[in-house]
């Protein structure tokens, strides 16, 4: 299994990022080929300090064959390209595996 976490930094504007996140980018998320599973998640610490990340988004693939295949779809490369859109916190992304 091959997963592909993108971490998104503190909005600028946490309302405006969550209901643009809920109504346009998971949709196109959602639609990218090969995915087995995909989840996100707000984030909170367990001391109540501000976490690193506000939101971590989970696409998970049955091997690094398929994960990336699926990264030159039409389907992801539009998920790519809408993340300007809304991510004013930057985003960091890495591959997990096992």
């Amino acid at each position: 299994m091959h997963v592909l976490t993108v971490c998104y930094g503190h909005p600028t504007d946490p309302a405006a990022f969550d209901a643009y996140y809920t109504s346009t980018h998971a949709p196109l998320a959602e639609k990218i080929p090969g995915m087995t599973s995909f989840t996100h998640r707000h984030c909170a610490s367990p001391d109540g300090s501000q976490p690193p990340y506000y939101l971590i988004a989970e696409l998970s693939f049955p091997s690094q064959e398929v994960l990336g295949a699926s990264q030159s779809s039409p389907e992801a490369q539009a998920a790519a390209a809408d993340v300007p859109n809304f991510a004013t916190g930057g985003v960091t992304i890495f591959i997990a595996y096992d």
